[in-house]
């Protein structure tokens, strides 16, 4: 937990609430692929934190004011003070996350529709997206993304591709997210891919490792080869110069 002194005050923030995903084994799973992705992506850069399910404290002094993204992307902070108290306190980190994205299930849809909307438009969280893995059925479409201006969210433009796939572009992240088959990925348009999560990055080094395994197999065989080779020739070469003294000492010519 983290405690701070406010006036006279020894106020309590929890680190947890205690509580599971509400829908855990039908959040979880995409929860671990939305968030592990970003992280994965992010991880090198410095002053960038990702998490999801940290409990954001919006009000100095209140612990009841507090709010747990599914996950969160912020810039420009200090990562260690999040590290270190375990709790996102908005009061300390100076400014709230910049893009916030909410997943879509069956006991959280009205509240990120309705009041988590209001309340990030109003603590200034500049990306506020919503993905739904049905297709609909929470948010009533499968991908939603907003920028604040002026107080206000104001839709991204969605482009809807003929195979089924809708996606919009994040200026806060630079990355396209796209919905495609109920999963949500995202894209690298600098890079001209998309971003692997952690099961397909696991699975890429692997075949890397593999792919560099085969091919120190491939060169030690040549080595041998050569080497056999070499031995092979070095013999030949032995076997005509002893022939050829054999026949120097039949013709009776000096050696």
């Amino acid at each position: 937990m983290t405690t701070r002194i406010t006036g006279h005050r020894k106020i309590i923030y929890p680190e947890t609430d205690g509580k599971p995903l509400p829908d855990g084994e039908y959040q979880s799973p995409i929860f671990r692929d939305v968030v592990g992705t970003l992280e994965t992506h992010f991880w090198d850069r410095p002053g960038v934190h990702v998490n999801g399910n940290t409990l954001f404290y919006y009000e100095e002094g209140d612990p009841r004011r507090v709010v747990s993204p599914d996950c969160y992307v912020v810039f420009a902070v200090d990562v260690e003070r999040i590290f270190l108290n375990n709790t996102y306190l908005l009061w300390e980190m100076g400014k709230p996350p910049d893009f916030v994205p909410e997943i879509g299930s069956s006991s959280t849809w009205r509240h990120d529709l309705g009041p988590k909307r209001d309340l990030y438009a109003r603590l200034g969280v500049g990306e506020y997206w919503k993905y739904d893995g049905t297709g609909g059925n929470f948010y009533g479409e499968p991908l939603v993304g907003e920028y604040l201006e002026d107080g206000e969210y104001r839709r991204f433009e969605l482009h809807h591709e003929a195979d089924g796939m809708i996606w919009g572009h994040s200026p806060t992240l630079e990355l396209d997210l796209c919905w495609e088959d109920s999963r949500l990925r995202y894209y690298d348009p600098q890079a001209r891919s998309y971003l692997l999560n952690w099961d397909e990055e696991h699975a890429a080094r692997q075949a890397a490792q593999a792919a560099v395994d085969s091919e120190r197999a491939a060169r030690r065989t040549a080595q041998a080869a050569a080497a056999s080779e070499r031995a092979a020739r070095q013999a030949a070469e032995e076997r005509v110069a002893q022939l050829e003294a054999e026949l120097r000492w039949l013709r009776g010519e000096p050696e």
